[in-house]
């Protein structure tokens, strides 16, 4: 049986349509990431499965049973909010217990999982004082542990750093990651960033307007996207996207816009479906001191330099294009490069945005 399943699951508030045919297994033990832009369904997704949301049709499941109709206390998961949601007038130990000891389980049990979970989270030191003595890490390791206690069925995470700095996120990602595997317990958690999407996931759902886009592992999607959606959604910084259109000189088979021509190394099968948009991502993109032996002539307009790497923003022709560097020696504005687009680097989409084979 799979930890969870969705079993062609729709929402409708009214007339509006939320999630539509959401139909989907996960695996007992997997970390499984629900990833979307504000409206994609994805927060509605987890709270239908925790039980704070009707389901308008479909059913779920956890394990072995129907849980559709069931009240969140009888759906046994556990979930850990955006806001930690901590009782301020309680200590770390009381908010870690007090769902044990709403459940009546005895002094010696409740003792043993608050120690267990404090252990894990490395808390111990924490256990008498109040949220308001904690940090925005500590206060997440607080509210982490309190579902910990509860050893359910799957954890449920909504967003659980967006509260965080820039630095905290990335530490606590890493802690997530590790108290999951460590665990091996099945869960689902929602983002809007594609960044926590990719570190975490064992596999990534992505939405867009309350359907399933692609589903599959991090590397898959950024490699292969199905669609220009989920291409534009997935990688750090996005792709670059360019309409235009097939051709072929006699000798070779190109992509042509304007001031720009990116030989394929095949004919796709976008050739008889203009327009056709071309899609490079910045890391795929080659710099040349100069153009010329099939390189396109830019204009360097802007380098930011991010230590390791630097985003090179460019002109060609009409066209404004970002390549990632990482090398120390990166052109200056103002400078005339070659730009080299790798023929196998290469995403082409048709005009309804769907993934073209080369």
């Amino acid at each position: 049986m799979p930890g969870l399943l969705f079993e062609h699951v729709t929402k409708r508030f009214g007339d509006v349509r939320v999630v539509e045919d959401f139909d989907l297994e996960v695996a007992d033990g997997e970390l499984l990431v629900l990833v979307g832009g504000s409206g994609s369904g994805k927060s509605t997704i987890l709270r239908m499965l925790a039980g704070l949301e009707s389901v308008t049709s479909g059913r779920i499941r956890i394990g072995e049973r129907d849980v559709t109709d069931l009240p969140p206390r009888e759906r046994d998961v556990a979930m850990v909010f955006q806001d930690y949601a901590l009782y301020p007038h309680m200590t770390v130990r009381e908010n870690l217990s007090l769902g044990l000891r709403l459940r009546r389980l005895t002094r010696d049990e409740i003792a043993r999982r608050v120690a267990w979970a404090a252990g894990i989270l490395s808390i111990e030191a924490l256990l008498d004082r109040r949220p308001k003595q904690l940090s925005g890490g500590q206060r997440q390791r607080v509210a982490m542990g309190r579902a910990m206690v509860r050893e359910p069925a799957a954890f449920l995470f909504d967003e659980p750093l967006s509260n965080l700095d820039a630095a905290l996120r990335g530490q606590m990602r890493i802690e997530i990651g590790t108290l999951q595997r460590r665990l091996g317990a099945t869960t689902v958690y929602v983002t809007h960033d594609q960044v926590e999407a990719m570190t975490l996931g064992h596999r990534i759902v992505v939405l867009a307007e309350g359907r399933i886009q692609q589903i599959g592992r991090p590397i898959d999607l950024y490699r292969a996207p199905v669609n220009r959606f989920v291409a534009g959604f997935i990688g750090t910084p996005p792709m670059n996207f360019l309409k235009g259109r097939i051709e072929s000189d006699g000798n070779s088979v190109g992509f042509v816009a304007d001031g720009l021509r990116v030989v394929l190394d095949r004919l796709p099968g976008a050739m008889a479906r203009p327009p056709v948009t071309l899609g490079v991502r910045p890391e795929d993109r080659r710099i040349e001191s100069r153009s010329g032996d099939g390189a396109t002539s830019a204009r360097v307009v802007l380098v930011e330099r991010l230590g390791g790497t630097s985003h090179v923003h460019l002109d060609v022709g009409p066209h404004r294009l970002l390549a990632v560097v990482a090398r120390d020696l990166v052109p200056e504005p103002g400078d005339d490069v070659g730009l080299r687009v790798p023929a196998d680097m290469v995403h082409l989409f048709d005009a309804e945005g769907r993934a073209v084979d080369k």
